[in-house]
């Protein structure tokens, strides 16, 4: 009984001591160098770890340049290496749009209201723009979407 527990035990570990690792490395990383490491840490053999390493960075670095001028090249470069892993991708696609909406640059209802479930509430938490507050309070995927876009819309917390 021991045999199999313990090397299950360990793998957890070492999984678990990657994933540390990884979300360190990838905090400190230089600009240049990142794309290296993103590439060498979607090589690791856990690819769901692996993943989740990087969409939260991907989410942290994203929201760091949000309206940042390097967002679009920074996004181009994560693309070409996220390509082949879908969530990663769509992920990317939903910050993209989320910084088009923030920034002022052309966006349309269909992306909004088919991204997922992850977006519209990202969405309604940080966006300015009261057409897609509004948009989101009429047409959002969930109840609470909804109920959150029309309580921030009463609120006022958006910008023109």
């Amino acid at each position: 009984m021991n045999g199999p527990n313990r090397a299950d035990d360990r793998s957890a570990e070492d999984e678990h001591r990657r994933f540390a690792r990884y979300l360190h490395e990838l905090a400190v990383v230089r600009d240049e160098a990142e794309a290296d490491l993103v590439t060498r840490i979607l090589r690791d053999s856990d690819t769901t770890m692996a993943q989740s390493a990087i969409v939260r960075h991907l989410d942290h670095h994203a929201a760091q340049l949000l309206t940042d001028e390097g967002f679009t090249a920074w996004a181009r470069a994560m693309a070409e290496i996220t390509t082949e892993r879908e969530f990663l991708a769509r992920r990317l696609r939903e910050w993209t749009l989320l910084r088009s909406i923030t920034v002022g640059e052309p966006w349309s209802s269909e992306e909004v209201t088919t991204g997922s479930d992850w977006f519209q509430r990202k969405a309604v938490e940080t966006l300015p723009s009261p057409a897609a507050l509004t948009l989101l309070a009429e047409a959002g995927r969930t109840r609470r979407v909804r109920a959150d876009a029309s309580r921030r819309l009463r609120q006022g917390h958006h910008s023109d």
